[in-house]
C-alpha cells in the first residue's frame, strides 16, 4: 500500500498540522511520500525529508502555487494520486478547501476528520458535534481522507533524510486569483498546535475584559489566546480565535476554559485536551462534567489573584 500525505505549509517550513498527518499515513501504508507544493518551498520540502517514516518528497514549485490556491493545487494532486492508494491531508482550512476538490476530479467520496483508524477500509470520525463517533468504512479504490491532528502524534525527526524529487507543475488554472492577505500580528504561539491554551466565552462580559484577564495570564504561561464563538460573536476577539466545532480543533496539555458554559459546539474543538481546567461562577456549567480541575468563582477576582501568584 502507498499513501501521499499533502503537505501543509508557508513556503518556508511546514505546519505542525502536517506531522501527525504523516503518524496515520504510516499506519495505513508501507510507503509514504509527502507532496509540498509551492514557491520557492525548498525548505519545506527539506524539512518534509527529515521526518521519520518518508520515503521521498515530491516538490512542485512554481509562482502560481505561492499563495496555495486549491483549484490549482487540486490538478497537481489529483495527477499523481493514480499511483497511491491513499491520499491524506490534515482537517484544517488547508485541508478543507483542497480535499474535497481532489475527491471529486478522482470520484470518490472523502473520508473526513477521522480520529481513529480501524484498518485499511475503516475509519473511525466525529459527528454531531463530536457527540457521536461514527464508524466508516469505504470500498473505494483510491481513499481521499482528512485527517484531525489532534487525534495523533506528531512524527519524530529522522537522521537520515529522504530524497526529495522535483516534479514538472501543472498550469495556471485561472479561475482564482490571490486578492489579498491582513493577518493580524500575534506574538504568542500559533493556537492550532499551542501546549497551553487560555480561552475565554461570553461570561468575560466585553473586549476590554477578555484582554485585561486572558492576556496576562496567556503571557505568564506562554499560552495561546482562544474563545467560544459567542465570545467571537460579541466581537470580543477576532474568528481566528474560535474554538469548536466551526472553530479550530486544537489538543493541548492544558486547556483553560474561563467563563464558559461549556456547550457542545465548543467542546467538540477542545475535548481531546490533556488537561482541561474550568473557572466559571455557575456550579452547574456543562463544562464542568469535562473539566479534570473545576473551581467554581467570579473570574474577575479569580484571574487576578492567579496572575499575580504566577508571576511571584
Amino acid at each position: 500500500m502507498k499513501a501521499l500525505v499533502i503537505a501543509e505549509h508557508d513556503n518556508v517550513a511546514l505546519k505542525a498540522q502536517t506531522l501527525p498527518v504523516l503518524t496515520a499515513a504510516l499506519r495505513l501504508a508501507v510507503q509514504v511520500d509527502v507532496l509540498v507544493i509551492g514557491s520557492q518551498c525548498g525548505s519545506a520540502a527539506e524539512a518534509a525529508a527529515n521526518l521519520c517514516g518518508v520515503a521521498r518528497v515530491r516538490k512542485v514549485d512554481a509562482p502560481h502555487y505561492a499563495h496555495f490556491l486549491a483549484e490549482n493545487l487540486a490538478m497537481v494532486v489529483a495527477q499523481m494520486a493514480g499511483a497511491y492508494d491513499y491520499v491524506l491531508l490534515p482537517a484544517t482550512a488547508f485541508g478543507k478547501n483542497l480535499g474535497p476538490r481532489v475527491a471529486a476530479m478522482l470520484d470518490v467520496a472523502q473520508i473526513s476528520e477521522i480520529t481513529e483508524i480501524v484498518d485499511g477500509d475503516t475509519f473511525v470520525r466525529p459527528t454531531y458535534a463530536g457527540n457521536v463517533l461514527e464508524t466508516v468504512r469505504s470500498s473505494d479504490p483510491l481513499k481521499v481522507i482528512t485527517v484531525r491532528p489532534s487525534a495523533f502524534a506528531p512524527v519524530a525527526t529522522s537522521e537520515q533524510p529522504a530524497v526529495i524529487e522535483t516534479a514538472a507543475p501543472g498550469p495556471d488554472m485561472g479561475v482564482s486569483r490571490f486578492v489579498g492577505n491582513d493577518l493580524p500580528q500575534n506574538p504568542r504561539p500559533e493556537l492550532a498546535s499551542a501546549r497551553i491554551v487560555v480561552a475565554g466565552g461570553r461570561g468575560l462580559g466585553s473586549h476590554a475584559a477578555y484582554h485585561a484577564l486572558l492576556a496576562p495570564l496567556a503571557d505568564c504561561l506562554g499560552a495561546a489566546l482562544g474563545a467560544t464563538r459567542a465570545a467571537v460573536d460579541a466581537n470580543y476577539v477576532p474568528n481566528d480565535y474560535q474554538v469548536g466545532q466551526t472553530g479550530k480543533a486544537v489538543a493541548p496539555d492544558i486547556y483553560i476554559a474561563i467563563g464558559i458554559s461549556g456547550a457542545i459546539q465548543h467542546v467538540a474543538g477542545m475535548r481531546d485536551a490533556k488537561l482541561i481546567v474550568a473557572i466559571n461562577k455557575d456550579p452547574e456549567a456543562p463544562i464542568f462534567q469535562i473539566a479534570d480541575v473545576g473551581l467554581v468563582g467570579d473570574l474577575h477576582e479569580i484571574l487576578p489573584q492567579l496572575t499575580a501568584a504566577l508571576r511571584r
